[in-house]
C-alpha cells in the first residue's frame, strides 16, 4: 500500500493509481483470475471496487464481463498474455455485441508462458489482430505514473462512448515497481456518464444515428425487448448470416472506431524547431526516450519526441507529425519492432530505424546511440 514520505508525495506503484481512477470514475465490478505480473491490479480491485469476482478461469472471467455488461454494469480486468490467450474468443464476442468492458493487458516476457517476471513489450502484434478479420480493437498504452490516473479513466470512457472493449496497455515494470509520485499532479477524476436509450420508439439494438454508435439498455428492460448477439446480425440483432443489411452492420464495427477516434485520441508530442530526427517510443520504454531526448538536447543535438497512447486504431495524426521528419527512430522492448511494423509494414522504410530489446529494458544511452548514428 502506499506510504506517505513528505507532504503531497507518496511512494506507490502504477496498479493502485489505475485501480483508484477506474474507481472513481465508475467502474462496477472487478472479474479477474490471478496471474503476474497483474496481481496487484486484481488484490487492489478487492479492496476499491464495489463488487469483485474471483473467476475459476480467464474464459469464465470474459464470459462472466460480458454477461455483467449487457446488465448495463462496467466490468474490468486484469492479466497478462497467457490469461489473453485464453480470453481472446470471448474478447470476439463482447466486440460483436458491443459491450463496454476494459481489459488491463499487463505485458510479460513471452512466448507462451515465458518468464511471469520479466517485463517486454511483446503484445502489440497480438492486438493488432486480435479480431477475426482484422477489426480494430481499441488500445491505449499509460506511459507514466500520471498515465495511469488519466488514461485509466481515458480508456474507461472510450469503451462507454463506444460501446466496445478497450485493452488498457501496461507492463510488469509499470505495475509493479514502486515510485515516489507527487499526488499534486493527479486531475479530478469524475464519475463517467452511462447514457441509456430513453426514446418513446421502439428500442432497436443496433440502430444507429451520426455517431455509428447504437444506444444501450440493458437486457431485462420492462418496455422493450432487448437482444444482443455475437453471431452476424441486423440491426434488430437478428442473425442474417450475409444479408445487406447484417453485412453493413457488421462494416460498422470498424467504421465506427476510425469515425470518433479523434474523440479519443491521447498523445504526448516534443517538436524542436529545425529538428530532422523524431524519436518515437510508448509504455515503459517513453521513459528511457525522455530522458535520451534531455541527453541530446544538452549535447546540443536537435531531435523532437512522439509518445503515441492511443495505439490503435493508428491515428492518421500520427503520420502527418511523422512527415515532417528525414530521420524516424522508433524504441520499443521487443526483438521484432512490433509497433514499427505496424506504422511502416514488414519491408519498413528507409528513413526508419529501431531501438529493440528482449528480457532486458532499454536504457537512454542505447535510444542516443541509435539516434546519434548515421
Amino acid at each position: 500500500m502506499s506510504v506517505e514520505i513528505k507532504e503531497n508525495q507518496l511512494i506507490m506503484d502504477g496498479s493502485e493509481l489505475i485501480i483508484e481512477s477506474l474507481a472513481r470514475s465508475g467502474a462496477d465490478v472487478f472479474i479477474g483470475y490471478p496471474i503476474t505480473p497483474a496481481n496487484l491490479l486484481y488484490s487492489n480491485s478487492l479492496e476499491r471496487f464495489p463488487s469483485f469476482f474471483a473467476a475459476p478461469d480467464e474464459i469464465s472471467a470474459l464470459q462472466w464481463m460480458c454477461g455483467f455488461s449487457t446488465t448495463g454494469k462496467f466490468p474490468v480486468t486484469a492479466t497478462s498474455f497467457p490469461g489473453f490467450a485464453l480470453m481472446l474468443e470471448s474478447v470476439n464476442m463482447a466486440y460483436m455485441m458491443e459491450l463496454p468492458m476494459l481489459i488491463i493487458l499487463v505485458q510479460r516476457l513471452g512466448p507462451a508462458t515465458g518468464s511471469a517476471t520479466c517485463g517486454a513489450q511483446g503484445d502489440l502484434a497480438l492486438l493488432t489482430g486480435a479480431i477475426s478479420g482484422g477489426f480494430s480493437l481499441p488500445v491505449i498504452s499509460v506511459s507514466s505514473m500520471k498515465d495511469c490516473w488519466e488514461l485509466s479513466h481515458n480508456a474507461m470512457k472510450m469503451a462507454i462512448d463506444l460501446r466496445t472493449p478497450v485493452v488498457l496497455l501496461t507492463s510488469k515494470e509499470e505495475i509493479m515497481t514502486l515510485a515516489s509520485f507527487a499526488i499534486s499532479q493527479l486531475s479530478e477524476i469524475n464519475l463517467l456518464e452511462r447514457k441509456q436509450y430513453s426514446g418513446a420508439e421502439t428500442f432497436v439494438p443496433y440502430k444507429t444515428n451520426e455517431t455509428l454508435v447504437p444506444d444501450f439498455l440493458p437486457v431485462g428492460d420492462k418496455k422493450n425487448q432487448v437482444r444482443y448477439t455475437a453471431s452476424t446480425h441486423d440491426q434488430k440483432g437478428i442473425i442474417q448470416n450475409t444479408s445487406k443489411e447484417a453485412i453493413d452492420n457488421t462494416k460498422r464495427l470498424e467504421l465506427k472506431h476510425q469515425k470518433n477516434l479523434k474523440h479519443h485520441l491521447y498523445y504526448e508530442y516534443d517538436g524542436e524547431k529545425g529538428a530532422n530526427t523524431l524519436l518515437i517510443s510508448y509504455g515503459i520504454t517513453a521513459s528511457a526516450s525522455r530522458e535520451a531526448v534531455k541527453n541530446l538536447r544538452e549535447q546540443g543535438e536537435k531531435v523532437s519526441l512522439l509518445i503515441p497512447k492511443t495505439l490503435l486504431p493508428v491515428a492518421p495524426e500520427y503520420f502527418d507529425i511523422i512527415e515532417k521528419y528525414n530521420k524516424i527512430v522508433i524504441a520499443e522492448e521487443n526483438l521484432s519492432g512490433q509497433y514499427r511494423k505496424i506504422l511502416f509494414g514488414e519491408f519498413g522504410n528507409k528513413k526508419v530505424s529501431g531501438v529493440n530489446g528482449i528480457a532486458e529494458m532499454i536504457t537512454p544511452d542505447r535510444i542516443t546511440e541509435v539516434v546519434l548514428s548515421k
